[in-house]
């Protein structure tokens, strides 16, 4: 949705987002050519509990918060961790959308995302060692105004589908590592 006021700021803003994605693909497009492992990128989040089940985290310079519902033992003073994950593949489907729509010269006014997952809590709770711990599906639902053709948009659908890190996270195994320490 666009909060602006006038056709103007709208061009405006167009324009600045068109000019800072392009400055951003020129420089990281450069620093790869110069050092390719630039292009090599390590994201650190550290957190901690804290209330009945929550957490609070950080991640540079951010810090968020994450619970349960009262329904999963939380204190429901934030998103759960599964509304969180949809948020991100929510948060970088828009990116990656703005991305290649500069990318591809496509035209995209505004964007929405709705995300929906579903889980069985069977799984979480060992009562069905058959049902799988996380979504068993998720179905994104974006909706784009602007000026192109709905074969323009499927087209930038196709490449955000091909190139959305978050959205490989969900669509494909990731080695990940665990271990505990004692404090």
């Amino acid at each position: 949705m666009t909060l602006l006021a006038n056709e103007t700021s709208t061009i405006d803003l167009v324009a600045e987002r068109a000019s800072r994605l392009t400055a951003a693909g020129q420089a990281w497009n450069s620093r790869i050519a110069a050092k390719p492992a630039s292009a090599d990128l390590t994201y650190t989040v550290a957190g901690e509990g804290e209330g009945s089940v929550g957490t609070v985290l950080k991640a540079g310079n951010h810090v968020f918060r994450i619970d349960e519902p009262e329904g999963l033992a939380g204190d429901d003073v934030a998103a759960s961790p599964v509304e969180i994950a949809l948020g991100a593949l929510i948060a970088c489907q828009v990116v990656v959308f703005r991305l290649y729509a500069q990318a591809l010269d496509i035209r995209v006014d505004d964007i929405s995302v709705v995300a929906e997952g579903d889980l069985d809590v069977r799984g979480l709770f060992g009562i069905d060692e058959n049902v799988r711990n996380g979504f068993s599906a998720i179905r994104l639902n974006t909706t784009i105004t602007g000026p192109e053709t709905q074969e323009r948009y499927d087209e930038l659908r196709e490449a955000v589908d091909a190139h959305c890190p978050v959205l490989d996270l969900f669509a494909n195994p990731t080695p990940v590592t665990t271990r505990v320490v004692k404090g």
